[in-house]
C-alpha cells in the first residue's frame, strides 16, 4: 500500500512545476511586451524622436551660418580694399612715366617701380624718404640741374597738415592775369613767359624762367617763392 500512496503523487507534483514554470514565463513575456510598446508610445520616445530631428534640421542650418558669415567677411575686404596711389615720375630714370604704388609708399618706392635712377642721377636733394600723395609729380634731378619742388597733389594737405598755399602761380598752366599778380611781372613780361612756354613746352624748373626776355636774376629772385612747375 506505501507504494502505491507514492505512485500517483508524482505526476502530479510535476504538472504543478510545470504550471508554476509557465505562469512565470507567461509574466515574464507580458512584462517585456509592455515594456515595448511603452518605449514605442511614451511621450520620451517621440521627444527623441523630435529632438534627432532638430539636430539634424540645426545641423543642416549650420554651414550657413559660417557661410554667411564669410560672406559678410568678404564683403568688409573688399570694402576695405586699399585705394592704389598714382605717381608721375620722371627725370633721371630709367623708365619715366605713370607708376602705381601702395598707400603710405615713399619716395624711393617710386623711383624703384620706374626702374631706378640712371647714372647721371643727383639724389641730393631728393628726400626719398617722403610719404607719396596720389596724383603727384615726382622729378629725379640729373646732376646740375635744379629742380623746384613741385607744389602738393590736388585735395593733399601739406607736412604740417595744413591745406596747400593755393597763392603759388604753376608756371605752367598759369594765364596772363595770373602771372602778373607775381612781382614785378606785367602784360608784356606775363606774355612773353606764355608764348615762351607755348613754343618750348612746359617749364621743367623755375630757373628757366631765366631764358624769357626781360627775367634777370633780381626778377626771378623777386618771386621764386610764389611760382612752381
Amino acid at each position: 500500500m506505501a507504494m502505491s500512496d507514492g505512485a500517483p503523487r508524482t505526476p502530479r507534483r510535476s504538472a504543478r512545476v510545470r504550471a508554476a514554470i509557465g505562469g512565470v514565463l507567461l509574466l515574464g513575456l507580458l512584462g517585456l511586451a509592455t515594456a515595448v510598446v511603452g518605449a514605442i508610445v511614451t511621450p520620451g520616445g517621440t521627444t527623441t524622436a523630435v529632438d534627432a530631428g532638430g539636430a539634424a534640421a540645426e545641423g543642416g542650418a549650420s554651414p550657413s551660418g559660417p557661410a554667411g558669415a564669410g560672406d559678410d567677411g568678404a564683403g568688409t575686404g573688399g570694402g576695405a580694399a586699399a585705394t592704389a596711389v598714382i605717381v608721375h615720375v620722371l627725370g633721371a630714370v630709367r623708365t619715366p612715366g605713370i607708376v602705381e604704388v601702395r598707400p603710405g609708399d615713399r619716395v624711393v618706392d617710386a623711383i624703384a617701380a620706374a626702374g631706378g635712377t640712371t647714372e647721371d642721377a643727383d639724389l641730393g636733394g631728393v628726400n626719398l624718404a617722403r610719404v607719396l600723395a596720389d596724383g603727384e609729380q615726382l622729378r629725379v634731378p640729373r646732376a646740375g640741374e635744379v629742380v623746384t619742388p613741385p607744389p602738393p597733389a590736388e585735395g593733399t594737405a601739406t607736412a604740417g597738415g595744413a591745406p596747400a598755399d593755393s597763392s603759388v602761380v604753376n608756371l605752367n598752366t598759369a594765364d596772363a592775369a595770373a602771372l602778373e599778380t607775381l612781382p614785378g611781372v606785367g602784360p608784356a613780361l606775363a606774355a612773353r613767359i606764355i608764348a615762351w612756354r607755348d613754343e618750348n613746352g612746359p617749364f621743367r624748373a623755375v630757373d628757366e624762367l631765366l631764358a624769357v626776355s626781360g627775367i634777370g636774376d633780381r626778377t626771378l629772385e623777386g618771386f621764386r617763392d610764389q611760382v612752381t612747375v
